[in-house]
C-alpha cells in the first residue's frame, strides 16, 4: 500500500489481496487486483487527488456489481445477459436462440 494510506484502506488491501491468492490468482496478480480495487474505492469516497470517470461516476461499487462487466470488454453483454432480456421482453423462442440471435431479438 502507498505511504499515507489509512488503516482501513490498508485492511481492505490484505483481505482483498489474500483473497485473490485464496481463488488461485498469482502473488503478483493478487496484489494488482487489490491495489487497483482499493485505489478505485478511494477515488470513489474522495480520498485521492486524481480519479478516472468510471471511478467516480459508476452508480454502483464493485462488490455491488458483483462482476457485472468483467471479461466482456468490446464483445457487450454475455449472451445469459442477452436471454435475460429477452425473457423479461417475452421474446418467443429465446432459449434456442445463440448470443448474434438474441442480441437482434432485443434490438442490441
Amino acid at each position: 500500500m502507498p505511504a499515507g494510506s489509512s488503516k482501513k484502506r490498508e485492511r481492505q488491501y490484505e483481505h482483498i489481496k489474500e483473497s485473490a491468492e485464496d481463488r488461485g490468482a498469482s502473488k503478483s496478480r493478487a496484489k494488482e487486483i487489490a491495489a487497483r480495487t482499493v485505489n478505485k474505492e478511494r477515488a470513489r469516497s474522495g480520498e485521492s487527488k486524481q480519479a478516472s470517470s468510471t471511478s467516480t461516476k459508476d452508480p454502483k461499487s464493485a462488490s455491488q456489481r458483483g462482476g457485472q462487466r468483467s471479461h466482456q470488454g468490446s464483445k457487450g453483454p454475455t449472451r445469459d445477459q442477452l436471454y435475460e432480456e429477452a425473457k423479461k421482453k417475452n421474446i418467443e423462442g429465446r432459449s434456442s436462440m445463440n448470443k448474434e440471435q438474441l442480441r437482434k431479438a432485443v434490438g442490441k
